[in-house]
């Protein structure tokens, strides 16, 4: 979905989104933001950083910040309803090798998934099993080499689902997997499932926004007294510092080789510390505070009004 309108005078065509979350401008061309603010979008120079404009003022702001504005889609045409995120970009990322390497290069996810059908696998013995936005269909091999299920269903909304078909094939499980290729607001199945399988966590377990899929699904096609894999999630928070991370890349600017480099230091600020760091190994005592639980879900019971998350205060230890 797209929402686009023509900037008088100039032709130019204009995307409004809304913030997801806060952002304070670090540099004279960023954009300080509030979630929920409604911004013009007039460039996406790169993946990460794109051109907008809130309240007259133009500059940069972090894509992921953003979704698209839904309720801005097609006034006056109600016939249309899209999640903001089940658009060709979105599913764009998902129709190429670079993703699905990080993915199936994560073992300790992808071995967590094997484990738990391989300790199951008597009882997905004749079930029928869906497997939601099964990538390159990892799982749903897993499902059909580990266990006897009666059926697998491989939904996967992006390109890749064609090359998906073909991994079926190439490992001798065309018998038992099924591979659609659609969004879970369209597919049908020729049944009910006995599990509904899905790997939907992002970064802070809710960031993709494919939860809301999942729960469609469920609600949709499991049967009465299935089974959720994850059948729970949580997410659990603590501050901390990074006093190694911060020394590599900004205090090294103070004086490398007996020369001042100060000059690159809020270069290095907004180049290293504007966005978020995800792969950062945290040591125990680089904790500031106990960890805090701030959402918990239970995949059978979970709505989406459930995933409100209110203010968590920690107390510090130093």
């Amino acid at each position: 979905m797209q929402t686009e309108r023509e900037n008088e005078g100039d032709g130019e065509i204009l995307q409004q989104y809304i913030a997801l979350a806060d952002f304070t401008a670090n540099g004279g061309e960023e954009l300080s933001i509030s979630s929920g603010d409604k911004l013009l979008v007039h460039a996406k120079p790169s993946p990460d950083w794109w051109w907008a404009e809130l309240s007259g003022v133009i500059g940069y702001v972090p894509a992921n910040h953003l979704r698209q504005d839904a309720a801005q889609e097609s006034e006056g045409d109600s016939s249309t309803e899209e999640d903001p995120w089940q658009d060709e970009e979105y599913f764009g990322s998902y129709g190429t090798l670079k993703l699905h390497l990080e993915m199936l290069s994560d073992k300790s996810r992808t071995e967590a998934y094997r484990q738990v059908i391989l300790n199951n696998s008597a009882s997905l013995r004749n079930k029928a099993v869906m497997d939601l936005g099964c990538g390159t269909g990892i799982i749903s091999l897993f499902c059909a080499r580990l266990a006897q299920p009666s059926a697998v269903y491989a939904v996967e909304a992006s390109s890749m689902a064609e090359y998906t078909r073909q991994l079926v094939r190439q490992n001798g499980c065309e018998k038992v997997i099924t591979v659609l290729q659609g969004r879970a607001e369209e597919i049908r199945l020729a049944e009910k499932v006995d599990v509904l399988v899905s790997e939907w966590m992002g970064n802070c377990l809710l960031f993709e926004y494919m939860l809301e899929s999942v729960l469609m699904a469920r609600d949709r096609w499991l049967r009465e007294g299935g089974v959720m894999w994850p059948s729970s999630a949580a997410l659990v928070l603590v501050p901390c510092q990074a006093d190694s991370y911060y020394t590599e890349k900004m205090v090294f600017w103070e004086s490398p080789y007996g020369l001042d480099f100060t000059p690159l230091q809020p270069l290095a600020q907004q180049e290293f510390f504007t966005k978020p760091k995800f792969s950062h190994l945290i040591e125990l005592s680089d904790c500031l505070s106990a960890p805090c639980s701030v959402i918990h879900l239970d995949m059978h019971t979970l709505q989406v009004k459930d995933l409100e998350v209110g203010t968590k205060t920690f107390p510090m230890w130093r």
